[in-house]
């Protein structure tokens, strides 16, 4: 029989929340243990937002090489992606991160395994290491980090047909001449984006009559617009039926997807991009008590506890926004509570922003939600044409738009498109943080020629 190993905090899964909560109670002489699967560093750092946004920033190089001469620089030849390259980039940067975890994880003096972790009884789990062997381990607390992986869509035909999906596009094994992206939210938005610049032909199915569903529809019509411009083909209110590939999987024929009319659509590959799915199936959590939602994520309170005592579950598989920085918050709601204070999920504002080019920066409520909560609104709309530091670049594509608190001025949310709107982002969170008028922002002192200033423009045109 295996022996127990005692620790105060176990972890299984090493994504952003759960690796920053295990290096600081280690650091704080906790005695910790940590299991990720398959990805040092987590999710994030291999298979999602650094790759990707290496990839966004490859996609804006190529855009600026192909504009250089409006900006009076002379290119010698028709600038183009080298695959090669583009992989070296990529690898490059996940691969510097993934070391530096591999470094930082021990240092901590941590206990970090790899191996795939199975509840076997109250916080304690079976790990099957990726090197061979067992360990059993036992927390006085647990976390939960698991994370999500990509979804596959319902589709007749969809696992033998040899489909990518937002982990596995990322091999880059090719720049295809053409490329179905199947779903018209953040992620196929963003590689619809990126590899029509990179020259693929691109049609994008959405089962919506929009992209970007969860935005009020003259910002998504504006997202659509940018795409259309780059040259993808939309095809919205489109529901798939079937995939299949041409030839099988060792053919490597077209993918041909069949729509719910009949009507089919024709590619060298298809992106599937619906959405992704928790990761709790193979956990055992049923033996922890730890109770799961209808969709198969971990229940939490807003403390982000489970229904089991002193198991916890944080990021993605918790059912939090799926981006990092919710993450990371989750990471300083926990370490407070497991030091002895108070802190909540409730009411947090939690930004976001869609890297298409140019880029979609979003926080707070839309129009749709404001109206549908009872606000009296108004609302600012601001074309980035008019912003003076975008006509010196001349990338004047975009429009911003603010929706505000008819009754106390106060911003209740921004929509922000155009050139370094993610950046901008965050003065008008911190305005809305401090529950400031919109009329402080509009008067406020902003380093002229930035993006930034066009905050001061944007509100202006509510007048007073």
């Amino acid at each position: 029989m295996i022996e127990v190993q005692d620790v105060d905090l176990l972890v299984i899964g090493g994504g952003k929340a759960g690796k920053s909560l295990a290096m600081d109670r280690a650091k704080a002489g906790w005695k910790v243990a940590m299991v990720e699967r398959d990805k040092i560093g987590g999710t994030c750092i291999n298979v999602a937002c650094i790759p990707t946004k290496s990839l966004v920033g490859s996609a804006r190089t190529l855009l600026d090489a192909r504009r250089a001469a409006v900006m009076g620089v002379e290119l010698a030849g028709e600038p183009s992606i080298s695959l090669d390259l583009l992989r070296e980039h990529k690898e490059s940067v996940v691969g510097g991160m993934v070391a530096a975890h591999a470094k930082m994880f021990p240092a901590s003096g941590m206990d970090f395994m790899m191996g795939t972790a199975r509840f076997t009884g109250d916080r304690t789990v079976e790990v099957a290491l990726n090197d061979g062997g067992t360990r059993v381990l036992r927390g006085r607390d647990v976390v939960i980090n698991t994370g999500t992986t990509p979804a596959v869509p319902p589709l007749d035909g969809i696992e033998s047909a040899d489909v990518w999906n937002s982990e596995t596009i990322l091999h880059l094994e090719r720049i295809p001449e053409s490329m179905i992206v199947l779903g018209g939210g953040y992620v196929g938005c963003e590689f619809a984006s990126m590899f029509a610049v990179f020259g693929t032909k691109v049609i994008l199915v959405q089962g919506r009559d929009q992209v970007l569903p969860r935005e009020d529809p003259d910002v998504a019509a504006g997202v659509a617009g940018v795409l259309s411009a780059q040259g993808v083909e939309l095809r919205l209110g489109a529901r798939a039926r079937a995939v299949r590939r041409e030839g099988g999987r060792e053919g490597r024929g077209d993918v041909v997807l069949t729509l719910e009319d009949g009507s089919e659509i024709r590619a060298e590959e298809l992106l599937a991009a619906t959405g992704r799915a928790p990761v709790t199936g193979d956990l055992g959590i049923d033996v922890a008590g730890v109770e799961l939602t209808e969709k198969g994520f971990v229940a939490v309170d807003a403390h982000l506890r489970t229904s089991a005592d002193h198991v916890w579950a944080v990021g993605d598989v918790a059912g939090s926004p799926q981006f990092t920085h919710a993450s990371w918050n989750d990471y300083r709601v926990l370490r407070k509570q497991l030091t002895g204070g108070e802190a909540t999920t409730h009411g947090r504002l939690v930004p976001y922003t869609v890297f298409t080019t140019p880029e979609l920066a979003r926080i707070g409520l839309s129009e749709t939600e404001a109206r549908e909560q009872g606000y009296e609104v108004k609302v600012a709309r601001l074309d980035v044409a008019a912003i003076p530091r975008a006509k010196t670049l001349h990338d004047t594509t975009g429009t911003w738009k603010a929706v505000v608190d008819a009754a106390t001025d106060r911003i209740l949310g921004v929509a922000l498109l155009g050139h370094g709107s993610g950046e901008v982002l965050s003065a008008v969170q911190m305005a809305m943080l401090g529950g400031l008028p919109y009329q402080q922002v509009r008067d406020a002192v902003i380093t002229h020629p930035t993006m930034a200033e066009g905050l001061n423009l944007l509100f202006d045109t509510l007048g007073d």
